[in-house]
């Protein structure tokens, strides 16, 4: 027998795939790393203790976040191509060039673990 699937219905919200991506000791404050979530690069930035999560490349040149300079007392994250920072809470662009934002996505700590939650499309 085999399960029924009901459609979902337009605009009506999916759950979140929570994915473990690391241990909090992994990434001490004041540091970033990229992780790969089924084909999706995401960096967890450790900002004054806390984490973020956002997509991994630059909205406007194909950067890789993570490798970026950090600034803890905005909680942004600095583009190493061309300078465009982002907000790590929110990933909108705060300085040019980069005008679009990168996704932020929820992130949690259970019992050491950093798991961050993708929606999906």
């Amino acid at each position: 027998m085999s399960a029924l699937r009901y459609p979902r219905e337009e605009g009506e919200p999916t759950a979140p795939r929570w994915v473990t991506v690391g241990r909090t000791e992994d990434i001490p404050a004041g540091h970033a790393a990229r992780v790969d979530i089924h084909g999706t690069a995401v960096a967890i930035v450790n900002c004054n203790g806390e984490l973020f999560a956002i997509d991994d490349t630059c909205s406007h040149a194909e950067a890789s976040l993570s490798e970026g300079e950090l600034y803890p007392d905005e909680c942004a994250i600095e583009c190493p191509l061309h300078g465009s920072t982002f907000n790590l809470r929110t990933g909108e662009p705060l300085t040019l060039p980069a005008v679009e934002p990168v996704r932020a996505h929820r992130i949690a700590v259970e019992d050491g673990l950093i798991k961050v939650a993708l929606e999906e499309d």
